[in-house]
């Protein structure tokens, strides 16, 4: 079997190799495309948050938290406290960044490997920036439908947390600490978690920055790769051999094709759903499940991050497959409570008209120095560091 899967890997690899070959060009542009979406929006708008948690988790304030909201994340989700820290923060700045979170307190013994895996599996979710921004605004042209998408897709998360909570039960691990606190246990657990810590404030600002921005490196690279490949799929026609399997599956066939893209990476795949002809409500329906199930270049991000832990990647991907489900059912439901009240209509839509936002705008004009600044603040940072160790081998021996 070991063989077979070699063989298997050589040859995708080897045909990747070929179709950069014969369409240098298609694969330029797509990574090009790749590049500006993590160049203009991704690293940007994600940083601040990497740096922001790392900072609370250095502090001691995540520990500090969890003690209080144990009471709240024990019976909803079967997780400690800590993991309202990763739903919330994963909730707001999109994915990657639960996984990140998830993998970090496994790391520092926070949580056990099952709680950690039940905690990944709903803590991953579409940032509001992304859902109202790019897909209400950018895609269907109305901003009204961001309500209606974010309920949907969050919705379906909690519910995926909720059955997740019976995950594994009868082979739960030795529990950590499931008492809840006061105000004052939480802060000596804070105080606590900071002294064991030790990192002074400027290796910790260092070690914040320079982490955060390697994982959105690595993102960033993802999303090239998997633009590339899944423009690579159309040029070859490979995506249409995919495609063909959705026949028995009832999906209109103007979906198929962009279906199969947004499996793949769904930025791409959604904007291509939305310039069909079908009906608005399976258009949200096909958008929902992309959302949910998040796209294969999203899921390689999370397996990537998880392979540093022992956290197993198999439930989170079956999370994505009933997450995908969940909030298709979901946005089916409330388009028809929601569409009577609707306030503004999907209006016609004016190739020549540009559908922004104020933080969208902000992005395109200011992302790209952020992005550059940052990542020469990473390289002298490193570059001090580096320095310093050499200079004095034992200062940074813990």
């Amino acid at each position: 079997m070991s063989k077979l899967k070699t063989v298997a890997l050589t040859l995708l690899a080897s045909a990747l190799a070929i179709s950069l070959i014969l369409y240098p060009r298609d694969a330029l542009s797509a990574s090009l495309r790749g590049l500006d979406l993590w160049w203009e929006v991704v690293f940007p708008s994600l940083l601040p948050f990497f740096i922001t948690a790392e900072l609370l988790i250095g502090f001691g304030v995540v520990h500090g938290l969890g003690a209080l909201s144990e009471r709240l994340m024990r019976p909803l989700f079967n997780v400690p406290g800590c993991g309202g820290f990763v739903w919330v923060m994963g909730m707001a700045s999109g994915y990657p960044s639960g996984a990140k979170w998830t993998a970090d307190l496994r790391k520092k013994g926070q949580v056990t490997r099952i709680e950690a895996e039940r905690l990944v599996a709903f803590t991953n979710a579409s940032s509001p920036l992304f859902i109202f921004g790019a897909i209400a605004v950018g895609f269907f042209h109305d901003a009204s439908l961001g309500i209606l998408i974010a309920a949907a897709h969050y919705g379906g998360n909690f519910l995926v947390g909720m059955a997740m909570r019976f995950y594994k039960k009868h082979e739960e691990e030795s529990p950590m600490d499931r008492k809840s606190s006061t105000w004052r246990d939480a802060f000596h657990k804070m105080h606590q978690s900071r002294l064991e810590d030790g990192r002074t404030l400027g290796k910790l600002m260092g070690d914040a920055v320079t982490r955060s921005v390697d994982t959105l490196l690595m993102v960033g690279g993802f999303i090239m790769l998997f633009s590339v490949l899944t423009e690579l799929l159309k040029q070859t026609g490979a995506i249409h051999i995919f495609s063909h399997l959705l026949f028995y599956t009832g999906i209109p066939e103007s979906f198929h094709v962009p279906f199969t893209a947004g499996m793949l990476e769904l930025t791409t795949g959604i904007g291509a759903i939305t310039e069909t002809h079908e009906p608005l409500l399976s258009q949200l329906v096909i958008v929902s499940f992309i959302l949910g199930f998040h796209g294969f270049s999203i899921q390689a991000q999370i397996a990537s991050i998880l392979a540093e832990t022992d956290i197993r990647f198999k439930p989170y991907a079956l999370a994505r497959i009933a997450h995908g489900f969940t909030a298709a059912s979901l946005v089916f439901v409330l388009y028809h409570l929601f569409r009577p009240y609707q306030q503004q209509s999907m209006p016609i839509w004016n190739p020549n008209e540009n559908f922004t936002t104020p933080i969208i705008e902000f992005f395109t004009h200011y992302g790209p120095p952020i992005t550059l600044l940052m990542i020469m603040l990473m390289i002298a940072v490193k570059w001090n560091s580096q320095r310093r160790i050499k200079n004095d081998p034992y200062e940074y021996d813990a």
